[in-house]
């Protein structure tokens, strides 16, 4: 046999057994008489040791040794000496005197070397993935990812949802962003689409009754580059029927906090707070505000203005907002330092930023102190809680929400610039309320703004269906860990009428909507019951669990933000016979 033991197995307790292990190499070091190899494979390390008094040849062969070298070793387990007893390795008391080796497969110099501190560049990382992945730290994140899978299988089995496979190749039915297309030898001239999520025929099962569904599921989006999105993703993806919405965001915490106990094994926060969607966007510029930030947005509009700055009464008159933030500790802030936060903001679309802060004999310095009354000064300073000995605040004025939204990422910014962010701190969120609608202004027509399939909440649909779409509330909800959207759902139209109007709301008419969707409104004709649900992003999900950056850390074969597959050469030309059998010509 290949092994007898894995190489994070053996212990002070098998001392005297046999023993075979095989793996990579992973470091050799001659030491002038004894040969030391460390052996390893994903389940850990384990020293093996060629001693040239015993076999002169053996230990030649053992020299010759190089790192990624696939090996085969068999001897005896040892104790190690006292003083070469390694406390930081679980297999450090013990040893294996080899008397037999063999080499599986040789390796050339490897361009990336799995055991080497430093991280290499994720380009260099990608093209040579095979050899990444054999990172002690991409192993571990792979590992947890493997965790999650299993827990979530076995809370929503026990939680009575049946895990039910929804097809890949299906029809087009745009969600927001464009579909990956496949052609139909069988059927030229029409194609498939592979599915942006399985959300029309979740609903259609709970049409046919199976009323707990739940799967893990990949998902395809064509998006424009993204930086932290993936072409193709995995989702969880749930449904309920005859749920209210406490309901679903009950089973979703429930399922949280196994997450984080028995994964994470960390405490459960002793609440999980709601907001509306408005509020977030008022106190954090953003519908997925990181609440370990203890520092929040706050509108001073009514404070500065009338006071004889035309910059914040001319904007506050046209309903606009002055929105200032608390920055504590910076009040000595040089004005080279204050600049770059003034082009951050200026660069997403504000006209720059104002220092709020005094100087000698407690006087308000720059435009404030020179356009608004003290005592109007003062009141901000208390609205932002300022120790005037100390910190400064910045106001910035313009349209809503954009000021928000770019106060909102200049908050994120200074977080983690000057350590505000405690990232052994877990906050979640449910942000609820959202708009049902949001009107573009470049294709001046109203667009979902989760998917066309969301309900609106009935008096609110009631009062604005026919006169300003865009203040109709949605019943959707969105769950925020620690500033990330870790899952988003919501409750779904199950009324066909409601269902047709809410299409010619965002610009469907009738012969459209009846292309893309007759299966789904056809099923409502026959007794569809009052169902909601929401999908989990995997990927995201592990990424806050192993405290990654980016979701390419904790996919085994990542496309890179340009959507290229680097060490598999995708996407990639196909010969003329292919397209020709699919009857497709490149337009050149």
């Amino acid at each position: 046999m290949y092994r007898t033991h894995t190489c994070g197995e053996l212990r002070g307790e098998h001392k005297g057994q046999r023993t075979t292990l095989a793996g990579w190499v992973a470091r050799v070091r001659d030491l002038g008489g004894l040969i030391f190899i460390t052996v390893r494979d994903r389940y850990g390390r384990t020293q093996v040791v060629f001693d040239p008094a015993d076999n002169a040849e053996l230990a030649a062969k053992a020299k010759e040794l190089r790192s990624e070298w696939v090996v085969r070793f068999e001897g005896e387990v040892r104790s190690r000496p006292d003083d070469m007893i390694n406390r930081n390795m679980p297999t450090g008391e013990i040893e294996v005197a080899a008397d037999t080796l063999e080499v599986l497969a040789s390796c050339e110099t490897p361009p990336l070397q799995p055991e080497d501190e430093f991280e290499p560049s994720e380009e260099h990382r990608l093209r040579w993935r095979f050899l990444d992945l054999r990172r002690d730290v991409m192993q571990a994140s792979l590992i947890k990812r493997h965790e999650l899978l299993q827990y979530t299988r076995q809370f929503f089995s026990g939680e009575k949802f049946l895990e039910i496979e929804t097809p890949f190749l299906t029809r087009s039915t745009p969600e927001g962003a464009r579909d990956f297309i496949v052609p139909s030898r069988i059927h030229p001239g029409n194609w498939y689409a592979l599915p942006q999520s399985p959300q029309t025929y979740k609903q259609i099962l709970m049409i046919s009754g199976y009323d707990r569904y739940f799967q893990i599921v990949r998902c395809f989006r064509d998006e424009d580059f993204r930086a932290n999105r993936q072409p193709e993703f995995t989702q969880i993806d749930v449904e309920m029927a005859f749920p209210h919405r406490q309901d679903i965001m009950d089973v979703v915490e429930r399922y949280m906090r196994g997450l984080f106990e028995e994964i994470m094994h960390v405490d459960f926060p002793a609440e999980v707070p709601e907001l509306s969607y408005a509020d977030a966007i008022r106190r954090f510029g953003s519908d997925k505000p990181d609440l370990r930030i203890p520092y929040e947005l706050v509108d001073l509009s009514d404070l500065l203005k009338g006071h004889g700055f035309a910059v914040i009464d001319k904007t506050v008159e046209d309903g606009g907002f002055a929105v200032g933030l608390r920055v504590p500790g910076f009040k000595s802030a040089s004005r080279k330092q204050v600049s770059l936060w003034e082009e951050f903001v200026k660069e997403r679309g504000l006209g720059g930023l104002m220092p709020m802060r005094t100087g000698e004999e407690g006087s308000w310095t720059g435009p404030l102190g020179k356009f608004v009354a003290p005592e109007a000064l003062a009141k901000a300073s208390d609205a932002l809680d300022l120790n005037l000995e100390d910190d400064l605040a910045f106001v910035a004025v313009g349209k809503a929400p954009r000021v928000f939204q770019v106060m909102g990422m200049l908050r994120l910014a200074l977080g983690r610039e000057f350590g505000w962010i405690d990232p052994n701190r877990h906050e979640l969120l449910w942000v609820t309320q959202f708009p049902l609608v949001d009107y573009n202004e470049e294709e001046k027509r109203y667009e979902p703004l989760h998917h066309p399939f969301t309900a609106p909440e009935l008096d609110s649909w009631n009062e604005w269906v026919d006169k300003d779409p865009a203040k109709i509330a949605s019943q959707a909800y969105d769950l925020v860990w620690n500033g990330e959207e870790v899952a988003g759902g919501s409750i779904r139209i199950h009324d066909r009428e409601m269902q047709a109007r809410l299409f010619e709301i965002i610009g469907l008419d009738a012969e459209t909507a009846r292309k893309r969707f007759s299966f789904l409104l056809e099923a409502l004709q026959y007794g569809a019951p009052p169902h909601g649900g929401i999908a989990f992003g995997f990927d995201r999900l592990v990424m806050q669990i192993t405290g990654k950056d980016s979701i390419r850390d904790v996919i085994a074969f990542p496309k890179t933000t340009a959507a290229v597959a680097l060490f598999e050469g995708a996407p990639g030309e196909v010969d003329s016979g292919q397209l020709d059998d699919l009857r497709l010509r490149i337009s050149k």
